[in-house]
């Protein structure tokens, strides 16, 4: 049963006075014409600007480069979903009834969308300065954990690196098999290493995905963390 908006805006702590806002932020586009993709749209904008400023303030000796990867590490999808599992937004979400029965309030894709809904409807009912005091609130976590020490390069390309410096064949990505409904989809990809006697696999909600796990998997057995 999907639990009231104005339970999900106390827990939140009220940041969108507009009460028909708000839920139009958890209204998915299955549910019809008035659903808040055009929120959605605005509140990924915002949040960028947002995470470049506090990335600008935090790491004054960054470079240009650094801080674009820093910012897509902070606000991909990934990171975005786990914040509304974090907020339990799942239970919020107006879905229509083939997303509601296919599962739709779990996945990735429509939480992270929702998340940036709900900030571009803080935006427009509070203003910016009430946008980023949720955002950075929210995101607390994600922005503490950045180090610039720390590699930000992804799997499959600290993989071929290692490989390339070796002078060894790159490696070879397999499609195994793709499981679940067109809107549901979970990869299972296999990776061959010439350093490595058996292949490694992995599985995501996407190829890429599964590639990168697949990779990070390659990394780990050849002693290279990942």
């Amino acid at each position: 049963m999907i639990k009231p908006a104005a339970e999900l805006a106390r827990k939140l702590g009220n940041p969108c006075a507009d009460t028909e806002l708000f839920e139009l932020a958890l209204t998915h586009r299955s549910c019809g014409k008035r659903n808040n993709e055009r929120l959605e749209f605005l509140g990924d904008a915002i949040l960028s600007v947002v995470i470049a400023d506090d990335l600008y303030q935090r790491f004054p000796a960054a470079r240009e480069g650094q801080m674009s990867r820093l910012r897509s590490r902070v606000v991909k999808g990934e990171t975005l979903a786990k914040i509304a599992r974090e907020m339990q937004l799942g239970d919020y979400l107006r879905l229509g009834s083939g997303e509601l029965k296919s599962g739709g309030y779990r996945r990735d894709s429509i939480l992270a969308d929702s998340v940036e809904a709900i900030i571009g409807a803080v935006y427009l009912d509070q203003g910016i300065e009430a946008a980023r005091r949720f955002i950075l609130h929210w995101f607390a976590g994600h922005l503490e954990q950045l180090d610039l020490n720390i590699s930000l390069k992804d799997a499959k390309t600290r993989l071929q690196e290692f490989l390339q410096s070796r002078r060894v064949e790159l490696p070879r990505y397999e499609l195994v098999s793709v499981e679940g409904d067109p809107h549901d989809q979970t990869f299972h990809i296999r990776c061959e290493v010439a350093l490595l006697e058996q292949p490694t696999e992995g599985r995501g909600s996407s190829r890429r995905q599964a590639e990168q796990e697949a990779a990070r998997r390659a990394l780990q057995m050849l002693g290279q963390e990942a």
